[in-house]
């Protein structure tokens, strides 16, 4: 009978098979360590590129608060400019009323029978003293200020007997409320609506 040994040929395969398991082990860690180098260059990349689109949001923010404090400097402006446009419009709407209300007051009195001793004039109102040689005189004249349509009433304050010279005269004092102008009408009956609503 022949007998072969086999056990150098087993330990030679024995051998290979622990060279090829060795060879795969490094095989895959090399492969691991590669694909873990590119992931993490893919993630320096990403990193990089949302730290630019972070720092150029935070330069675009920057530059629009810069534009709105602008914004917000013209608008504070425009309303001191628009408030010193209402003044201009407001006294040459009122330029022409102080002469206008002399002129109307020189036609309306009555000539040779009245006199003006004072002529004030007030935001919401007329005041006239004067003289008068009687009641009626004072009544005529309170009836053409009520005809002129520039008041919202004419009334008597006070009139007293007054001795000038030895004549008996009439000192008087009239008040002409002027009328409220519409806005402000407006703004009153527009409150008082939301009272009544409430």
């Amino acid at each position: 009978m022949i007998r072969i040994n086999l056990l150098p040929f087993r330990a030679a395969r024995k051998k290979e098979n622990i060279r090829r398991q060795v060879s795969i082990f490094f095989l895959s860690f090399f492969f691991v360590i590669v694909v873990l180098f590119y992931y993490n260059i893919s993630l320096g990349g990403r990193i990089t590129k949302l730290k630019d689109s972070v720092d150029h949001t935070q330069k675009e923010v920057i530059k629009y608060k810069k534009i709105t404090q602008e914004i917000e400097e013209i608008k504070k402006k425009l309303a001191i400019l628009k408030k010193k446009t209402d003044v201009i419009k407001m006294l040459e709407k009122n330029r022409f009323e102080p002469v206008d209300l002399l002129d109307t007051m020189t036609k309306k009195v009555i000539a040779k029978r009245m006199w003006f001793t004072k002529l004030e004039t007030k935001e919401k109102q007329v005041n006239i003293d004067g003289i008068a040689l009687d009641n009626k005189t004072v009544a005529d004249f309170m009836t053409r200020l009520e005809s002129t349509g520039l008041f919202a009433s004419v009334k008597l304050n006070k009139i007293q007997k007054k001795m000038i010279k030895g004549s008996n005269l009439k000192n008087f004092q009239i008040v002409c409320a002027k009328p409220t102008p519409k806005k402000e009408t407006q703004k009153k009956n527009g409150k008082s609506k939301k009272k009544k609503k409430r």
